[in-house]
Formats: C-alpha cells, sequence, structure tokens
C-alpha cells in the first residue's frame, strides 16, 4: 500500500444570483462542479417596465442553497467564496435597512432589476449631455445602467427614499457586503454600470451634469470610494453573523464579485484548447468572444488595446481578465423571448401535453418535433418565409434603441403544433442572426474574432448552439461544466484564498472544454441571404415609425 499521505481536496465555493433564481456549488482546484443547489427568488412587476426584488430574499436564498452544497464537507478544505449577481440596484438607509423602491412603500422591495425600464425619460437625458464618459458605454448610456435608475429614484422617490438612502449598492457588491460588512465595490460593477473609470475614478462633472450633485459631496460615500479588483480578497473575509448564515467557517476568504455574464466569461473564455482543431489555438485569448445565454444574453470580447465599439459598452480595462480591455455586447431578451413567443402560442397547451407524455422538456419535444417535419431539408431552412426581429424589450447592442419591437413577418392562418414548432425555430434564428450583427460590428472595429465560447442555460439547447455556429460560421465551444458561471464564481473565491497566483492562472486550470460545434458551411448561402433580411426588418421598421411620427 502507498504510505504517503494524499493531500486534502481543496474546495471553493461560488454562489451565483440570476435573475429568477439563486444556485451555489462546490467547485474544486480543477473546475469540477462537486455539488450544486438551486432555489428560486421572487420577482414583482407593479407596472409595465417595472421590475423589483428583495436583498433580504435573495440573501436568504444565497444562505439555503450554500448550506445544501456545503453538507457533509470538511469545513477546513473550503478556502473561499465568490459570488456573482445581475446587475441591478439595491438600495439600504444609513443603518443598511432596505428602502423602498415603489411608490406603495413596500421596504422589502428595495431592489430595481437589471432589466427594469423606468428611467427612459432619464436615460434619455443622459444621453443628451454626450459627456465624455459615455463614450465608454458605446457612446450611448443604457436604460439598463445605474445612473438613469438613481436619477429616476431622486425625481420619483426623493423624500421616501433618495433623502434617507445611505448606500446605493450593484447587487454583486451588496452581496460581498453581506458576507464581510466591507462596503467596497468591485472594479467590474462600478466601470461596467456606473462610469467610473479604471485610471481616473469618478468624473465629478458627469453626475452634476446629469443633476446628482449630491453623490459627489459625500465623496461617494453612497455609490463607493473604495474599489478592488474582482478577485481581490475583501476584509477579513467572512463575519460571524454571515458565516453562521451560510454554514461556512468564520474568516474564511470572500472574493471581489463579479457581474453575473461576467463570471461566465471568467468561467470559459480563458479555458485550455489544445487538441481540439479549434482556429484560436495558439492564438491570444483576443481571438474569443465569451456568450453568456440566459434570461438575456452577453458577448464579451477583450483586447489588449481599448477598441471603441459603437453600440457595444466599453471598453472597459480589467472589468473581467485582468490586464485586458472588455467590450460588452447584449440583447435584452433571449431566453425570455423564446419563453414568451413558444408560451403565448395557442398551441401550447397542446405542446405541453405531448412533451409531459413522451417524458421530454418542452424545448427537447420542439426540436424533435422540428426534426419530423423538415422531410429532406436541412431543419434551418424550414423558415425561409418565416422571418423574426427579436428585439421586443428593445436592442441593446449594436443599434442602441430600446424603442426598437420585436417583428414577425410570413405568419399564416394555420395555428397547429408544427406552426409553433416554426415560429420557435425562427425566433432562436433571429436571436443568433443578432448576435452576427453584434459580432460583425465588434470585428469592424477591430477585434479579431474566430471562435465562441457559450455558457448559461440557453448552451444546453443543441438547436440553439448549432444556428449560432451555423449562422455565425464560427466553431462554438461549450464547457464541461454547464455552470460556467458558478465555475466563475469559484474561480474568484480560489483567487481571493491565494491558492492561485492570478485570475488567468485559475481561468486555465478550472475552465474545462466538452464539446466543440462546428458550423455547416454548406448552408452559408441560405444563411446569409436571411442576414440581409433581418436586416432589412429594422431599416422597415424605420421607415414604418418615420411615416407615422409625420402624423
Amino acid at each position: 500500500m502507498d504510505s504517503k499521505k494524499q493531500t486534502p481536496v481543496k474546495y471553493y465555493v461560488g454562489i451565483d444570483v440570476g435573475s429568477a433564481s439563486v444556485r451555489a456549488a462546490l467547485v474544486d482546484g480543477f473546475g469540477t462542479v462537486v455539488a450544486h443547489a438551486d432555489q428560486p427568488i421572487q420577482i414583482w412587476e407593479p407596472q409595465p417596465d417595472h421590475y423589483e426584488q428583495s436583498s433580504a430574499d435573495i440573501w436568504a436564498a444565497c444562505c439555503s442553497v450554500t448550506k445544501k452544497v456545503v453538507c457533509g464537507v470538511d469545513a477546513s478544505q473550503i478556502r473561499g467564496v465568490g459570488f456573482d449577481a445581475t446587475c441591478s440596484l439595491v438600495v439600504v438607509d444609513k443603518q443598511f435597512q432596505p428602502l423602498a423602491v415603489n411608490c406603495e412603500g413596500q421596504n422589502y422591495r428595495n431592489v430595481i432589476m437589471w432589466m427594469d425600464h423606468r428611467a427612459v425619460s432619464q436615460v434619455e437625458r443622459i444621453n443628451a449631455t454626450q459627456h465624455r464618459v459615455l463614450s465608454y458605454v458605446g457612446g450611448v448610456m443604457s436604460v439598463e445602467m445605474q445612473p438613469p435608475k438613481l436619477l429616476w429614484l431622486k425625481e420619483n422617490l426623493q423624500e421616501s427614499c433618495w433623502e434617507k438612502a445611505g448606500y446605493f449598492f450593484d447587487l454583486p457588491d451588496f452581496l460581498s457586503w453581506k458576507a464581510t460588512g466591507v462596503t467596497a465595490r468591485s472594479l467590474c460593477t462600478v466601470v461596467c454600470k456606473w462610469t467610473y473609470t479604471s485610471d481616473g475614478g469618478w468624473d465629478d462633472s458627469f453626475w452634476k451634469m446629469i443633476g446628482l450633485e449630491d453623490l459627489v459631496k459625500d465623496k461617494y460615500e453612497k455609490i463607493g470610494n473604495h474599489v478592488l479588483s474582482p478577485g481581490e480578497s475583501v476584509g477579513k473575509g467572512l463575519t460571524p453573523e454571515a458565516a453562521k448564515d451560510l454554514g461556512l467557517p468564520e474568516g474564511i476568504a470572500v472574493a471581489a464579485s463579479l457581474i453575473d455574464a461576467h463570471a461566465g466569461g471568467l468561467g470559459v473564455i480563458g479555458a485550455d484548447v489544445k487538441g481540439h482543431n479549434l482556429p484560436c489555438e495558439n492564438q491570444p485569448i483576443t481571438a474569443r468572444v465569451a456568450m453568456i445565454c440566459g434570461t438575456s444574453s452577453c458577448h464579451m470580447g477583450v483586447s489588449e488595446t481599448p477598441i471603441f465599439v459603437p453600440g457595444v459598452w466599453g471598453p472597459y480595462f480589467s472589468a473581467m481578465v485582468p490586464g485586458l480591455w472588455l467590450n460588452e455586447g447584449g440583447q435584452s431578451a433571449t431566453g425570455k423571448l423564446i419563453d414568451h413567443v413558444v408560451q403565448g402560442h395557442v398551441a401550447f397547451p397542446e405542446l405541453q401535453s405531448k412533451a409531459a407524455a413522451s417524458a421530454h422538456s418542452i424545448y427537447t419535444y420542439l426540436n424533435s418535433h422540428l426534426d419530423l417535419i423538415k422531410k429532406s431539408l436541412p431543419v434551418g431552412f424550414l423558415t425561409v418565409d418565416l422571418h423574426v426581429w427579436p428585439d421586443f424589450h428593445g436592442n441593446r447592442s449594436p443599434l442602441t434603441d430600446l424603442t426598437l419591437k420585436g417583428m414577425v413577418v410570413g405568419l399564416t392562418l394555420s395555428r397547429g403544433l408544427d406552426e409553433l414548432a416554426l415560429i420557435y425555430l425562427a425566433t432562436i434564428q433571429a436571436i443568433a442572426l443578432g448576435t452576427r450583427h453584434i459580432l460583425e460590428t465588434m470585428q469592424a472595429a477591430g477585434h479579431h474574432i474566430n471562435t465562441l465560447f457559450l455558457c448559461g442555460g440557453l448552451s444546453k439547447n443543441p438547436l440553439f448552439v448549432q444556428m449560432h455556429a451555423d449562422i455565425t460560421g464560427k466553431p462554438v465551444v461549450l464547457s464541461k461544466e454547464v455552470e460556467s458561471v458558478l465555475v466563475g464564481a469559484a474561480i474568484l473565491g480560489a483567487c481571493a484564498s491565494g491558492d492561485f497566483v492570478s485570475i488567468q492562472e485559475a481561468m486555465a486550470k478550472m475552465g474545462k472544454i466538452g464539446r466543440v460545434v462546428q458550423p455547416n458551411h454548406q448552408h452559408k448561402r441560405f444563411y446569409d441571404k436571411k442576414y440581409e433580411v433581418f436586416l432589412k426588418l429594422v431599416e422597415h421598421q424605420r421607415e414604418y415609425r418615420s411615416i407615422m411620427n409625420s402624423f
């Protein structure tokens, strides 16, 4: 027998707060997810385009799922914790108690979600300033960023919220505060969503110009004047109270956090690709784009020098990978759009019953149904007369026009399951065509991209993945661990623990490739034509609106 004592396995906890659920994973030093748990969280929609959550509900869910994944594990083997979350806005008073972000005065609803579009008027006025900080968000600020939401709170809830507020947190920073008691912010959140710059910090003139000079007076204490790099250790680690809540040892390292999409990028983009015959092999990481596909989709590309891409957020220095500039394209509704189109169809009840009878998910059933009706054609060719413009929730990139609407061209009077399957396919293709639009805009500005790395819930759908490969003409890499966002969060915890010398080292060792999906180049001409039609759709929409606006 081997008498040598084995080195105990080191574990890291990754906690991910998505739009509708909180998930946690116990991950080892090789990036393997050993245990996983999830729990839904509540969303309130008190009126159209207003989406709210509760920070107390979110933290309770974080504690519940973390206790589940560490149950039975030797606490001494757990080395660090990393958080990621949606870029939602959390408001608390001077005693860190929740403050209502709504007219009803419901204090427990103290989070304005990332997808909340209440601040349309405010963002239009901010963009009209043409302030220099806007050049770092593609030239036009999104309504989903924090300055317009802050301005909305000041203008609409001045007495009940704005004047009582002690701190405004991005949700990832709120979580690291709950864990450590330290109000430090992550460079990722403040650079990507708040207009902080890594070289110059906050720009007083911007906040004064948009009417939020109050934030400048207290030296930005309310929105953060202590900024840490993602993965950097926060304070003295877990406080006794947080340790008890989470079921973890007091003092365990807690990392400066990331936005959820950026954690997904971290979990996939740095993986070792040797032996997979990919065009990005032996090329810098700048040849890759990480695409995080869930409720919405984000397209994360990095560069060694700043690249300003019209309609694409960034460049942000060190916001995801230290030392590299990040550009972030995105689509505001992707998984949410697919659900909306499928569940709103008259044949949806029939789909539900048939999927249940076959013991498959509705999307697995739809994919199989498309294979049945395609006959001799490739599946994608079924939509030769059916076209979708996917901006049902506005366009984030590259057109930055939140007033754009969704479009469907090619409807008939048919109402059956075949028609539901076709509109489902056309919607997936429209999302992939939107990705192509973003990638072409990034490449025209100076990016050199040859490989896509996909993660998130939609990456589990083989039709979604194949359409992205065929329509962009680029190979798609899927990670070995489907939960790449959680691996990204765990990478943060691993860095905070000191077990890796850098995020880059942790990315290479903990990010693993699972499968590669190659594009079918024989279908290129068809999808080139689909893309021509796709671009015509938005031209026509703008023409129609111009005609009606003259009424």
